[in-house]
């Protein structure tokens, strides 16, 4: 490599790189080198092609969602999506949310057996995508037998006043148990557009079925950039625990 490689400089999330060219003359390495080290980059979520831009790099911010009381009745917040706004509060950042779209499908085979409905009885749909300072956090889509959903006012093209949760509870739907799986996959094309996630990135898949005494009443499905997000769980006595903005003890 040329001895008078210009002293390179920090690189800020946003920095535009330089073009394959200018890197090939700074580092005095082949077009291919170049691109094998651009393409392990994009991979691992490091950096992505922007629409005249050129290769910029990206943000890399770890958020962190606590599962075990995220949704709780008991806490400030009164639904969902309230919950989501005083969780990224407590993390210093922004939250909002966007696209909500209600609409009516029919149960596949898997959401037939989860909530204990025929295959093909039609189910209420709520979904919205969430962000945290203006950037892609979430794709959350919850699920609704249709008798629940007609009793409890969630047939609507916006927000249930006081919230989902609060609403089927005053109808006698209280949640009291929840069971929840993880896992992850390689994102589907929308869902890799809709996160902005960079070529190799997978999503963690959270899955959510909450239970009354006698029944399962909805199931939240969770799509998350794999990436930037962690989930975590607090259970037991924790009284010595004291929980940190990014997810891990003091």
């Amino acid at each position: 490599m040329s001895p008078h490689r210009p002293a390179s400089r920090p690189i800020k999330a946003g920095d535009r790189l330089p073009t394959e060219q200018e890197l090939r003359e700074q580092y005095d390495v082949s077009r291919n080198t170049v691109r094998l080290a651009l393409g392990l980059l994009q991979n691992e979520g490091m950096i992505s092609s922007v629409q005249g831009r050129g290769t910029v790099v990206r943000e890399q911010i770890m958020l962190t969602y606590h599962a075990a009381w995220a949704e709780s009745r008991d806490r400030a917040a009164s639904d969902q999506t309230d919950a989501f706004y005083a969780e990224m509060k407590d993390q210093g950042r922004t939250g909002e949310y966007r696209d909500f779209e209600m609409r009516i499908k029919p149960a596949s085979v898997q959401l037939a057996a989860r909530l204990r409905v025929e295959e093909g009885d039609s189910l209420v749909s709520r979904a919205i995508s969430r962000y945290v300072d203006g950037q892609p956090f979430s794709l959350q889509d919850s699920y609704y037998p249709m008798d629940i959903a007609q009793e409890c006012g969630l047939i609507t093209p916006h927000d249930v006043p006081g919230g989902v949760i609060r609403a089927m509870a005053a109808k006698g739907h209280a949640e009291i148990g929840y069971v929840d799986e993880l896992t992850t996959r390689m994102p589907q094309p929308d869902e890799a557009r809709k996160l902005g996630l960079g070529t190799g990135t997978p999503v963690m898949v959270y899955v959510r079925t909450t239970y009354s005494e006698v029944r399962p009443l909805r199931l939240t499905l969770t799509i998350f950039p794999g990436d930037k997000n962690r989930v975590v769980y607090e259970l037991g006595d924790l009284q010595a625990y004291t929980p940190t903005t990014n997810g891990a003890a003091s």
